[in-house]
């Protein structure tokens, strides 16, 4: 029923593309066809229809798939498209780093050296930690860390802070998988010092602190504050870790947001581990951090895991960069998109949603509606989940095509623009993007080809 795979290659291989990519795209849309029939489903394609979708197929393939995207979804620490924008002085050091590097060589001795070392100053002089540590991302610090420290003991962890971190990732499931038994102390929304206490045994390893950072629990309800954890396990010589989540390194109260957990602050305090992630308040790459203690550093360093966790060249170049833009403070906002992009005055995003409205109303005209819409946007990436952020969309109508499919000719240009869709419409946030021609032009194609 089906043509065989020379059938189809007889029918032509076009220039520049490889024979062997056009015999695998072959062999592939024949199986999915195949396993469509036996299930009783459509009639035989023809050869052609056959060369035609294994031509797609190659075609793809022949294409990057990770790409440039316009993000006017408003969500800033979007996960799906790859959260922190880098500031341009880390892209420039993944070019400068992308060939050769001295990743693991001391110039001045020629000698081996640790990759870490391109860090640990710059993570020293911001936190006043004594040592760090960089790992693929916070997950990875997590399971790192309890590996190391608790393995087949116990772990203390207040109930209300047993949060899911995104993609179904659940910190019992990562405690377990590092070989750590976790012991949950206090109900959903209370807790005190004295349900710590109670619950540490010989076989405790360490009590941990993780602040709850992509949701809130308001009401009746209690904590336990960090500096009363770090006095108990001084007390019982227990080291309390706190995963501060976000990793702010500065109080983003300063610039009018919701105040995050600062990881100098948590250092002073006292906890003995520190971890967060890269690319999320701090505005780098994907990393997860770790600072302290240097004997515990160095514990976590020796674990064998560390060699699978540890990051490579480009991560480390694009992460030391961006740790050098806190250097100068006072040209941050300019400097780190991220903090550019949380600070944004309404009235300059209204200004520039008014701009692309016109555009879009003088392109679409009467075959459809173009109208601005004010809404609160979010910061994502489980980060400053109690914050709201007054952002303006364009709201967009076109007769005779459905928001959901506008929305699928948006993602498919080029670039593909990523917009929300809310009932039957298809709304363009300006908090995250500043591309209103790219855009304009993106629906001038749209209206054209109808």
């Amino acid at each position: 029923m089906l043509p065989s795979v020379d059938q189809v290659l007889r029918q032509g291989i076009p220039q520049g593309l490889p024979h062997k990519l056009l015999t695998w795209a072959v062999r592939a849309t024949l199986k999915r066809w195949r396993e469509m029939l036996l299930r009783g489903k459509g009639e035989p394609p023809t050869t052609e229809k056959v060369r035609e979708e294994a031509l797609g197929l190659a075609e793809i393939l022949l294409q990057p798939s990770l790409r440039r995207v316009i993000n006017a979804t408003g969500v800033i620490l979007h996960t799906g498209l790859g959260r922190a924008p880098l500031a341009e002085g880390a892209r420039d050091a993944l070019l400068e780093t992308a060939g050769y590097c001295n990743l693991e060589l001391e110039l001045d001795e020629g000698i081996r050296g640790e990759r870490g070392s391109h860090i640990q100053g710059l993570l020293s002089y911001l936190t006043g930690a004594e040592a760090s540590l960089v790992v693929n991302n916070n997950a990875a610090a997590t399971y790192l860390t309890l590996n190391t420290l608790a393995q087949g003991r116990e772990v203390i962890i207040s109930r209300g802070e047993l949060v899911e971190i995104g993609g179904s990732f659940r910190l019992p499931q990562i405690m377990e998988g590092s070989g750590a038994r976790m012991r949950e102390v206090g109900t959903t929304n209370r807790i005190s010092l004295r349900d710590y206490e109670e619950a540490i045994t010989e076989n405790t390893a360490l009590i941990m602190k993780v602040h709850q950072s992509n949701y809130r629990i308001s009401g009746f309800t209690s904590q336990v504050e960090l500096a009363d954890l770090v006095n108990l396990g001084k007390k019982f010589g227990l080291p309390v870790v706190h995963d501060i989540g976000s990793g702010a390194l500065i109080d983003l109260a300063i610039y009018g947001l919701e105040r995050e957990p600062v990881a100098e602050e948590s250092i002073k305090t006292g906890a003995d581990l520190i971890l967060f992630s890269g690319d999320k308040l701090l505005g780098g790459p994907q990393a997860g951090v770790i600072l302290g203690r240097k004997e515990l550093v160095k514990r976590l360093r020796g674990n064998q895991l560390y060699r699978a966790f540890r990051p490579g060249k480009l991560t480390l170049s694009a992460l030391q960069a961006t740790l050098r833009l806190f250097l100068h403070l006072e040209k941050l906002p300019d400097r780190l998109p991220l903090l550019r992009l949380l600070t944004r005055k309404a009235e300059d995003i209204e200004r520039e949603a008014k701009k692309l409205a016109t555009k879009l109303k003088g392109i679409i005209g009467r075959k459809g509606k173009v109208e601005l819409i004010k809404e609160l946007g979010q910061v994502g990436g489980g980060s400053l989940a109690g914050e709201e952020l007054p952002t303006t969309c364009v709201g967009v109508i076109i007769k005779g095509l459905p928001a959901w499919k506008l929305a699928q000719k948006l993602r498919l240009s080029q670039p593909p623009i990523i917009p929300r869709v809310k009932k039957d419409e298809v709304l363009l946030d300006l908090r995250t993007f500043e591309e209103v021609e790219e855009v304009a032009e993106a629906f001038q194609r749209v209206v054209e080809e109808g």
